[in-house]
């Protein structure tokens, strides 16, 4: 009876009107703080950082709208020191304000790395030891040695290097090697098309040098690859170990590098035999 009664108040609806509109309106606050907290609708194209100090970008005002985070850094010989090499999320991605973006500069300076005992290793060896330390390899001398492609000793401008020793990643290193007591000439390897570490790499495998290199379309090496070489490698020129090899190079943005081998080798070379276009993403010699 008295619950009922209760029910007949007024007392009671004014409760419960003043519940629904509290109810409401905390409902309406919690979404008004979402609405500002996440902010919803409103996003921002991340911009291509690459090439800039994060200095720079601060400078520039981007940090007001994105929360730059430096997470690695890396040596490399062909970007200036503390450039952005690397970001996350990637340029034209959609993000909210104060999104965290993590980049990669380049290091002021070079990552130390050991010099690796590389005397009387074979030829193939060496330089698979030499890629993995990051040290690139400044050229081939062949010398009389009774063991054709063994390394019979490694070079820091020309002057004998311990092994053991520290020196700055990207130092490059010469390496004597032996001719064997039948030194044979040996057949130029199929470049074009290859990117310039490929080349080098492709030459030094088949115990030749890297001779002049040109580049055709601009200095930037992102997108060279090889155009021509000098000798030919349609001439089928065998050549000696160590020779030198001229290379010229143009730009896989400017120029059909698959249709150019194709007309290049279909006159002399059947087309299920001709090489395929080199893919970006490999590093290493056939």
């Amino acid at each position: 009876m008295g619950f009922f009664y209760f029910l007949g108040q007024k007392k009671f609806y004014l409760h419960l009107l003043i519940s629904i509109v509290l109810t409401l309106i905390l409902i309406w606050g919690v979404f008004q703080f979402l609405n500002v907290f996440t902010r919803h609708g409103k996003v921002y194209l991340v911009p291509n950082f690459s090439g800039q100090t994060v200095s720079e970008l601060d400078q520039k005002g981007f940090n007001q709208y994105f929360d730059l985070i430096v997470i690695d850094s890396v040596y490399d010989i062909h970007h200036a020191p503390g450039s952005i090499v690397m970001q996350n999320p990637l340029p034209g991605a959609k993000v909210k304000k104060g999104r965290h973006v993590y980049l990669t500069i380049v290091a002021k300076t070079p990552e130390m790395v050991k010099m690796p005992d590389l005397r009387n290793l074979s030829l193939r060896q060496a330089l698979v030891l030499l890629d993995g330390k990051g040290l690139p390899v400044k050229g081939l001398k062949y010398v009389d040695y009774f063991a054709r492609n063994a390394v019979v000793d490694q070079l820091l401008n020309d002057e004998p290097i311990q092994p053991g020793t520290k020196i700055p990643k990207g130092t490059p290193i010469g390496l004597v090697v032996g001719k064997g007591n039948n030194p044979l000439p040996v057949p130029l390897p199929f470049l074009i098309g290859k990117k310039v570490k490929q080349a080098h790499e492709a030459l030094h495998y088949a115990s030749l040098n890297v001779g002049k290199e040109y580049f055709l379309d601009g200095d930037d090496t992102t997108h060279a690859r090889v155009y021509k070489t000098e000798p030919a490698y349609r001439s089928r020129t065998l050549l000696e170990l160590g020779s030198p090899v001229d290379i010229w190079y143009r730009s896989d943005e400017n120029f059909d590098f698959k249709q150019y081998i194709q007309e290049m080798l279909s006159d002399s070379i059947p087309q299920d035999s001709i090489p395929p276009m080199p893919d970006s993403t490999q590093t290493s010699a056939p």
